[in-house]
């Protein structure tokens, strides 16, 4: 049975030090196959907004475990770039 994931990081913004989080979602086939159809929904500062999707400094980034995200709709048939695009232009208002 397919299983979707979700997988969030953190760490510092390069233009005001706040917390940047970025997610991915990925697909299990079964608990022990290895993830496939891996997509990046995006990246942005909780404090100024800013779009920064690489961690400059080594060893600074946060990986939370991964979390079983439920959806009646698996990966393929999410709007993915739709919806980060949404909740990015969002973070450009405040």
């Amino acid at each position: 049975m397919k299983r979707q994931y979700l997988h969030l990081s953190a760490y510092l913004c390069n233009k005001c030090q706040g917390p940047v989080i970025t997610g991915s979602l990925a697909v299990r086939e079964s608990e022990i196959s290895k993830e496939t159809e891996i997509r990046q929904v995006g990246a942005v500062c909780l404090a100024c907004g800013n779009k920064q999707n690489k961690v400059t400094e080594p060893g600074v980034a946060r990986h939370f475990p991964p979390v079983e995200w439920e959806s009646m709709n698996l990966i393929e048939a999410c709007p993915i770039s739709t919806a980060s695009a949404e909740v990015l232009s969002r973070a450009e208002l405040h």
